[in-house]
């Protein structure tokens, strides 16, 4: 059998970064942070029904996930691209 790899199977670098979810505990995985951000917002909402109230919360919950699920991410891989 032929141990090369093909083109669907890339070749695993020995000293490969591991994956930054991996780095992280179950309270900031990607899963916490949206649940925790839709039980404030809809929770503002079930609870006061002010919109002046829940909308502003749910711009600051947008930005926190934009944040901690997208530019962080991109950040740290981008970081450990540049240091292979």
């Amino acid at each position: 059998m032929n141990s090369t790899p093909s083109a669907d199977q890339p070749e695993l670098k020995p000293q490969e970064q591991p994956k930054f979810w991996s780095l992280k505990p179950w309270w900031c995985q990607p899963w916490s942070i949206v649940s925790t951000g839709v039980l404030l917002v809809g929770g503002s909402w079930a609870v006061l029904h002010r919109l002046w109230i829940s909308l502003p919360l749910a711009l600051g919950v947008l930005a926190w996930w934009l944040l901690f699920l997208v530019l962080v991410p991109a950040a740290y891989r981008s970081a450990a691209e540049a240091n292979q």
